[in-house]
């Protein structure tokens, strides 16, 4: 499933623009796997608009979510009960580092791509 929203611009006051890590592409690629065979196609739009929402409120305001590792400033936004999506915000705009799972080992969760 191909998606366009992967770099979303903002036309306020400054463009920011939001670039996904290989590991968060990868996160999210399999999350859509899984929900493609274990549920259906309309879940796996459902969470695409769920997380297209969330950038947008993201771009409108990148320190909306709070930050839950202070050394690197990383972000987390809950998706849905069982999805979180961490991100850090820089000059040049958000990177998505993970779309997380949250029922796997938390001990998966690592931020290096």
């Amino acid at each position: 499933m191909k998606r366009s929203w992967k770099s979303i611009e903002n036309a306020t006051q400054m463009t920011k623009r939001i670039r996904w890590s290989p590991q968060a592409d990868n996160d999210l690629d399999q999350i859509l796997d899984y929900l493609n065979k274990k549920w259906s196609n309309s879940v796996a739009v459902r969470f695409l608009n769920r997380i297209d929402e969330m950038t947008e409120l993201i771009l409108n305001d990148p320190k909306l979510f709070p930050v839950i590792e202070d050394l690197l400033k990383i972000r987390r936004c809950v998706l849905t009960k069982h999805n979180s999506l961490y991100y850090i915000v820089d000059e040049d705009g958000i990177s998505i580092l993970r779309v997380f799972d949250t029922r796997q080992d938390p001990n998966k969760l690592r931020f290096a791509d």
